[in-house]
């Protein structure tokens, strides 16, 4: 059995507290990897017992799982991605209870939360509940699903090496996904938008909404055990308030209201959607309502910069999470990224346009790029400062002149390659967000083998 309360890196909160982060991701290569190899403890396989009949299934896929024993059946709480691995998940819970599955509850309709249902099924068909709009987790951006699969791809580092690899965040970097989704059952009883209160096999059981991550979510509480079953509202990451892989806004002042109207519950046991469950009146209450609060707060100085005219470029840079909060170990940025939700909420409120004139009609890159190497004497002079740029460290400006060189008509096109590839690969070494590591690692990778146009989209 497996408790935790809260997983306390002290090599995580030096780094921080020293300000080697100031509000970015990027630390010295060691110090990054310890980091992330720290975050390997919250999604260590395993079955955590959080109350006397309820049960966590941690690290047997990206996601969670937890089952409920009653008086004569259990409910299960979300299923994983695939029967595969839901079935090995629910053979550890076994050896707790072999009773029937009577009811399955979905809290949110990510895949990786529904996939596996069947897995969990008897001879007799469980209901099924899930909120009134479940299925609309990803918005209705169906059309740009092409690209958005291989941002995923990125995303997820699903394709790195086992030496490039280390973890999602929140979740191991080596799943079984190729079952993925070909156990989901569809929902049978729908949640009403006011919540339900109510009685499985025995188990008093309230269900309550809670738009956040999606605007289908909603989350359990189990009155009697004192246990909060969160979905992916909260997990022991600063949150996903953006996903690269792209998605549709996501609201985040309703995020943080519902994490903290769960506050409220004052709940004994915290379970995540993902990561390790925090167990304790006092520390499941206080991380809800911190998690809660930076929301807030990166939404409001967003919004308060918003409205004193600054650019998302500029905001991503000057946005922190206050003092009291940035050492927090579960809202350290391994998954979400107080930058990313800056441009986000920017974008969300106010669309792609940043009120200044300048960028209304910007000049194509093609031209751009020319410009740039007249102004720096001529398209040799610009490649030497790209590759100045590289000698000197300076990674994210060699990326960018890469760009520039790429689109020239002279240009050094397989030079410049080189160049990103390697400045790539120098910022994923210093990233402690896994997401933006995998994305480096995996679009390096792919410049590499050549997959990737010479427009490198």
């Amino acid at each position: 059995m497996k408790v935790t309360s809260g997983i306390f890196i002290p090599l995580v909160v030096a780094v921080l507290a020293a300000g080697v982060a100031n509000g970015q991701t990027q630390v010295e290569p060691k110090i990054a990897l310890k980091m992330l190899n720290a975050q390997q403890q919250q999604f260590e396989q395993g079955i955590v017992k959080v109350a006397d009949n309820v049960f966590t299934a941690v690290g047997f896929h990206g996601a969670n799982t937890s089952m409920i024993v009653g008086t004569d059946g259990v409910i299960i709480v979300d299923t994983l991605m695939g029967p595969t691995s839901a079935a090995n998940a629910f053979e550890a819970f076994r050896k707790y209870s072999d009773k029937p599955v009577k009811a399955i509850i979905y809290t949110h309709s990510h895949g990786d939360h529904i996939g596996g249902a069947s897995a969990f099924v008897g001879g007799e068909r469980p209901d099924i509940y899930a909120t009134e709009s479940f299925g609309s987790a990803e918005g209705v951006n169906k059309a740009v699903d092409p690209v958005k699969m291989k941002r995923n791809v990125r995303q997820f580092g699903r394709k790195l090496s086992p030496s490039e690899s280390t973890n999602r965040g929140v979740a191991p970097a080596n799943t079984y996904d190729r079952d993925r989704g070909k156990g989901h059952l569809p929902p049978t009883v729908t949640v009403p938008r006011s919540g339900l209160k109510t009685t499985i096999v025995g188990v008093d059981i309230e269900f309550h909404i809670g738009p956040g991550e999606t605007d289908d979510a909603m989350f359990i509480w189990l009155p009697k055990q004192k246990v909060l079953l969160a979905g992916d509202n909260f997990y022991s990451s600063f949150p996903n308030l953006y996903a690269i892989r792209g998605t549709a806004y996501r609201d985040v002042l309703s995020w943080s209201e519902s994490v903290a109207k769960m506050a409220e519950f004052r709940p004994h046991v915290l379970v995540p959607g993902h990561t390790m469950p925090i167990r304790g009146e006092a520390s499941a209450t206080a991380a809800l309502k911190d998690y809660s609060e930076a929301i807030r707060s990166v939404y409001d100085q967003t919004v308060r910069g918003i409205n004193a005219g600054k650019s998302p470029d500029q905001l991503a840079h000057e946005v922190k999470l206050p003092d009291h909060l940035k050492e927090k170990p579960y809202l350290i940025q391994f998954y979400g990224a107080v930058p990313h939700a800056v441009r986000a909420i920017y974008a969300g409120l106010l669309g792609w346009y940043d009120g200044n004139p300048t960028t209304l009609n910007p000049l194509e890159p093609k031209l751009k790029a020319q410009k740039m190497a007249d102004l720096a004497g001529g398209t040799e002079k610009l490649t030497e400062q790209m590759e100045s740029a590289l000698a000197k460290q300076d990674y994210q400006w060699a990326l960018e002149l890469a760009d520039h060189v790429k689109w020239l008509d002279d240009g050094d096109l397989k030079l410049a390659r080189k160049v990103k590839i390697t400045a790539l690969r120098r910022l994923a070494a210093r990233e402690f967000n896994a997401p933006n590591r995998n994305y480096y690692l995996s679009y390096a990778n792919e410049l590499e083998s050549g997959q990737l146009s010479e427009v490198w989209f």
